[in-house]
């Protein structure tokens, strides 16, 4: 046996691209779920283009996540992502990873629920707290008790995310199988009984 990691089967790559059709993959979920890695290999398997919405909110506005929270609060941060989201979701197909508050907020949904199909990178809490608490760059988790707080997040959001057209478990896999398990779940989520 070989450790080489197989790339994505191409099959499995078409059939999903065919089953998205025109219409844009979106990534929602917590901080650490992986929207942003899985996302960008999703995009390369589809042969679409990627775009990290908390990366064009940073490029439109010239400021950090983390600055943009600390001087204009979540509320005026929302609105600017609100209004990114509503111009990444016009056009089609494309994959878009998403802030993990953007799905909750009811004005960003409206904009992700009308701009594509809706994906949660599902993760349980052992897992998110080993991906964030080594960098110090989620402004929502400067808190006392970071992982509490993540806790609660997860506690507070996983509802709204549970509305997602599809859900796939973020777990510590190779990210290829991880990208494999989203195809699957694309293709399978327009699968009907006369689809012959």
């Amino acid at each position: 046996m070989n450790d080489v990691i197989e790339p994505v089967s191409a099959t499995l790559a078409e059939r999903a691209k065919l089953a998205l059709g025109k219409r844009n993959l979106v990534f929602i979920g917590l901080m650490g779920a992986g929207k942003s890695a899985i996302g960008r290999l999703t995009a390369q398997a589809l042969g679409i283009p990627f775009v990290d919405s908390d990366h064009e909110i940073e490029r439109v506005s010239r400021m950090t996540i983390s600055d943009l929270f600390a001087r204009y609060g979540e509320d005026e941060f929302r609105a600017l992502e609100t209004r990114v989201l509503k111009r990444l979701l016009r056009t089609g197909p494309r994959v878009v990873s998403t802030g993990g508050g953007a799905y909750i907020n009811e004005r960003s949904r409206r904009q992700i629920k009308r701009g594509g199909l809706t994906i949660w990178l599902n993760a349980e809490l052992d897992v998110l707290w080993e991906r964030v608490n080594k960098r110090d760059t989620r402004p929502l988790l400067k808190t006392e008790n970071p992982k509490q707080t993540l806790e609660n997040l997860m506690r507070a959001r996983y509802p709204i995310y549970a509305e997602a057209d599809l859900t796939v478990m973020s777990r510590d896999v190779n990210k290829e199988t991880m990208v494999e398990d989203v195809l699957t779940a694309v293709i399978d989520f327009r699968k009907v009984p006369n689809d012959e």
